[in-house]
């Protein structure tokens, strides 16, 4: 979620559903040591928790620093241990410290020994389940106090066409102590429940899914195109445009990098933009947005045609939901 979970963002998935959010993923070396990195990237509010600020690390000393910096404003401090992009590999981090568990076992040492609030991790599955279990009770041992794991290895990047592996999940949530979060295939709330009862996980995480549909977790699924009729949307749908104006209010009041607020519009809107590439175009086409701008594409989208995309919830029943 590099550039994607600002606060508007994790602000609005609070109002619709979710129960904590985490921070972008940031570099501790830089987060330590640039203090404009830190005022661009890290921005939070009282409204702002259950908070989890994240970090990629491969320095126990220069990762401690920058937690410090976070753990007055955070309920956790995490170490994102399953990142498994080119860039992750070129700077040392991420999945890639699966090569090397004496260095993770050193990070989570030095933030479990050191701060006054919980460490957590996020890690990824090996091939063997039983070189994953070794590693979820190191962390464990090492002083992790809440693990998630996105049930694919680190070779699996194509979500779409890999199933994350829940059964994985489920064997490493029997093995530890600590509470464990599921990642990996959570698309609306159907999959929530279902995740749960297969893994037996104290709660799940979604990203991708998320930055489509910020409004996941309080059972509203993407639909397909429906006619708006004069009287407005029927109970139980909500307009897409009303998500993205809702993020953009949020954007002015507390205000982030535009590149930010770019990729949330793409991806919010991805939809319509299928349908009216040229609008799609002149947005892409802004090298300098404004809030003025975007709020005039919104309603020129409306105006186009009586049908739009949105939201409808799905008929089951949430209640009592760890999500």
């Amino acid at each position: 979620m590099v550039d994607n979970s600002d606060l508007p963002f994790r602000l609005l998935c609070r109002k619709y559903g979710a129960e904590a959010a985490y921070t972008p993923m940031f570099y501790s070396g830089i987060f330590a040591e640039n203090e404009k990195y830190r005022s661009e990237e890290f921005t939070t509010c009282k409204e702002d928790r259950p908070l989890f600020v994240q970090f990629c690390a491969n320095d126990p000393e220069a990762l401690l620093k920058a937690a410090r910096m976070v753990e007055p404003y955070c309920d956790y401090v995490d170490i994102n241990l399953g990142c498994p992009t080119h860039v992750a590999e070129q700077g040392n981090y991420g999945s890639f410290l699966m090569d090397d568990l004496p260095l993770v076992k050193s990070l989570v040492e030095k933030l479990s020994h050191n701060l006054n609030v919980p460490v957590s991790c996020k890690i990824r599955i090996f091939p063997d389940i039983q070189d994953t279990l070794k590693y979820a009770k190191m962390l464990e041992d090492a002083g992790c106090s809440l693990l998630t794991i996105h049930g694919r290895t680190r070779d699996e990047k194509d979500m779409k066409n890999i199933r994350a592996n829940w059964k994985a999940i489920r064997a490493v949530k029997n093995a530890v102590r600590i509470p464990v979060l599921a990642n990996g295939n959570i698309r609306h709330m159907g999959d929530v429940i279902q995740c749960l009862e297969d893994t037996g996980a104290d709660g799940v995480i979604s990203a991708e899914s998320l930055l489509e549909n910020p409004a996941l977790f309080s059972g509203f699924n993407t639909v397909k195109w429906v006619f708006d009729s004069e009287d407005g949307y029927p109970s139980g749908k909500l307009d897409q445009a009303d998500l993205v104006v809702e993020y953009l209010n949020l954007c002015e009041k507390y205000p982030v990098p535009w590149k930010m607020i770019r990729n949330h519009v793409n991806k919010m809107l991805g939809k319509w933009f299928r349908v009216y590439p040229q609008i799609r175009d002149d947005f892409n086409e802004q090298t300098v947005l404004s809030f003025e701008f975007l709020y005039d594409m919104v309603n020129g989208l409306k105006d186009l045609g009586v049908s739009r995309p949105c939201y409808v919830t799905e008929n089951i029943c949430a209640n009592s939901i760890d999500r």
